[in-house]
């Protein structure tokens, strides 16, 4: 292992921001679970979080633009989310918060209705395991654990398969589309999904491949 990673790793432990709980520890629910507001941030802001979150790009740049609302990040990587986590402290942000755990264990880290929004953003593809895609049904049934009614689910991916197949996954179980575009950066949106960018992005960008934008709902039972 590079000194470098393992001196983002020592650092990491430092960070009051940062959780890493083992799978001891998520059973039978992390220790913040219902108690994200007034244990750890302190308010009752809406509670957005990111997916698959990386350098933590979108969880940093959310909370800079939008400081009446909290963002966490979740990733499996530490070494990404040490970006993450010092790009909060540069920035002297005291809404942002990181987990280091799997995306599949959300409803270990957050109770029902929780959340107010999540974003999804550039997933692996999972091109021949569908059941792991983050947009799959069995996913999209532990978002619904963990939503308020209503709660917006964004994605933003530059595999067009990848973005189809949500499409198709939303009509085939009546959920809610709320815009959809297969060239986000010429849908002519000044929204804040064109706002921040994360490494992939730009790299695709720099290719010239499109990238793909969705927000929806899903439906009610």
């Amino acid at each position: 292992m590079a000194k470098k990673k393992l001196i983002h790793f020592q650092e990491n432990l430092t960070f009051q921001h940062l959780f890493q709980p083992s799978y001891h520890q998520l059973d039978p629910g992390f220790h913040l679970r219902s108690k994200w507001s007034e244990a750890f941030f302190g308010n009752n802001n809406p509670i957005v979080v990111e997916l698959g979150c990386g350098k933590g790009e979108y969880t940093v740049g959310l909370a800079s633009m939008h400081p009446e609302m909290n963002y966490i990040g979740i990733d499996l990587k530490g070494s990404r989310l040490w970006r993450g986590c010092r790009s909060a402290i540069e920035k002297k942000l005291h809404n942002v918060a990181f987990v280091r755990t799997r995306v599949d264990h959300i409803e270990k880290i957050f109770a029902p209705g929780e959340l107010s929004a999540i974003w999804i953003t550039f997933p692996d593809p999972q091109k021949n395991k569908e059941r792991l895609r983050l947009t799959s049904p069995g996913f999209l049934q532990k978002y619904r654990n963990v939503l308020v009614p209503g709660g917006a689910i964004h994605l933003k991916t530059d595999d067009a398969l990848f973005y189809n197949y949500t499409l198709d996954i939303i009509k085939n179980q009546n959920h809610h589309v709320i815009w959809a575009t297969d060239d986000l950066y010429h849908a002519g949106t000044d929204d804040e999904v064109i706002f921040f960018q994360t490494y992939y992005e730009e790299k695709w960008l720099s290719m010239g491949k499109k990238i793909c934008y969705l927000r929806f709902q899903l439906n009610t039972l």
